[in-house]
């Protein structure tokens, strides 16, 4: 199991829909950098950061987490059990940081311009330039994490034992970077304090985002791990099959104590910033709908899960988890932000920006489908049965 050959299957219903994904992706890529960015969106001067920014960004980082979370648990904390999950989770949050290069494309332009930031003129006052410095190097780490199974698909065995050998300091240098990025993105926010609404600002911000993104990784990998479970059952080997549940109840009840703690400083930052005259409104509505329905529902649902080992349990809360994730980026980022302009001159995102974003979350999904399929992702390479790696 894992390395038999078996008959693939072009003509299904999800690769019929890829494939007109990608297409239509593909015109809507040649719109964008034919006709400029106003072509293709709905932003303005009021709204300079829109969904490209919001989801495929500040979601796309916090999700890839579970690369850092899975990694650090192994070989930093030696929780070996959790071996089997390694890969998988970095290979997606390799590919999770990758894509929110590509989609930076997008928003910024330009792309002979990328590397300008860091070779040619380092902006070091600026937490946009420490947030592209730690993308820039932490994609080189999982790049250079990712390259062992790629090596045991190709025979390069001296390869992949150099590189093995720096799995410690790899993923101890992931964990810093991470640390760096995850929280200078919510950081990014604080120089907007007039704009962001008083229940989403903080001066703790940055320290919300990265206590979010530790359960939002634990909860991809969990939710990364059903879906591969599900629909590529036939590539995983009996360790992968064996150890499954284990990851998901180890990381469900990891998470549910992250996820309590969260709301215990949120609770907090409201006290600090004597906000809670704000909860009785609109808005205050909506902020416990984030807090209480998709962080504090699902912490207890995971509890729950791991408790009684119901893994429908934390299969729904690890969905649930990284829908919460989803909203609560959105809303720092579009819901939350220049609440006080008239309604008319809010940001609402075009089709074609929904489309592209769309599009460039299909092109991830199809390079893990092309990347299991070929490498040795979901199960142990025969030649290296005896090491973990």
């Amino acid at each position: 199991m894992g390395q038999e050959n078996t008959k693939y299957q072009w003509v299904t219903p999800f690769n019929i829909i890829t494939g007109i994904v990608l297409f239509v992706g593909l015109i809507l890529t040649i719109l964008r950098f034919t006709q400029g960015i106003g072509a293709v969106t709905n932003l303005d001067n009021n709204n300079p950061w829109g969904m490209w920014i919001g989801f495929d960004l500040l979601c796309g980082v916090a999700l890839a987490a579970g690369g850092y979370v899975t990694s650090s648990a192994c070989y930093v904390f030696g929780l070996k059990r959790f071996h089997s999950a390694v890969r998988p989770a970095i290979l997606t949050a390799f590919l999770g940081y990758a894509l929110v290069v590509f989609a930076l494309h997008y928003d910024v332009g330009r792309p002979w311009k990328l590397p300008y930031p860091i070779f040619v003129s380092q902006g070091t006052s600026s937490l946009l330039f420490e947030v592209g410095l730690c993308v820039f190097l932490y994609l080189t780490v999982l790049f250079v994490e990712t390259t062992p199974a790629a090596f045991e698909w190709l025979g390069f065995k001296r390869l992949r034992t150099w590189v093995v050998r720096l799995t410690l300091v790899l993923t101890i240098f992931g964990v810093v970077l991470s640390t760096l990025h995850q929280s200078s993105l919510g950081a990014l926010f604080m120089i907007a304090p007039s704009k962001l609404h008083p229940l989403w600002y903080s001066g703790y911000l940055h320290v919300y985002f990265f206590i979010s993104s530790m359960f939002a990784g634990m909860s991809m990998v969990i939710f990364e791990g059903s879906m591969a479970h599900r629909w590529l059952h036939h590539k995983m080997d009996a360790a992968h099959l064996a150890e499954s549940e284990g990851v998901a109840f180890g990381f469900g009840k990891a998470a549910s104590f992250v996820m309590m703690g969260y709301v215990g400083i949120k609770v907090i930052g409201l006290a600090v910033d004597n906000n809670w005259h704000y909860l009785t409104t609109g808005w205050g509505a909506w902020y416990l709908l984030e807090l209480v329905g998709f962080v504090l529902f699902p912490a207890i649902l995971y509890s729950m899960g791991a408790r009684e080992k119901n893994l429908t349990f934390i299969r729904i809360a690890s969905l649930w988890t990284v829908l919460g994730i989803v909203l609560n980026r959105l809303n720092v980022s579009l819901v939350a932000f220049n609440w006080n302009l008239p309604p008319a001159d809010r940001y609402v995102p075009s089709f074609m920006e929904v489309g592209t974003t769309i599009f460039i979350v299909f092109v991830g999904i199809t390079a893990y489908r092309i990347i299991t399929a070929k490498m040795p992702i979901l199960y142990e390479h025969p030649d290296y049965k005896e090491e973990h790696s």
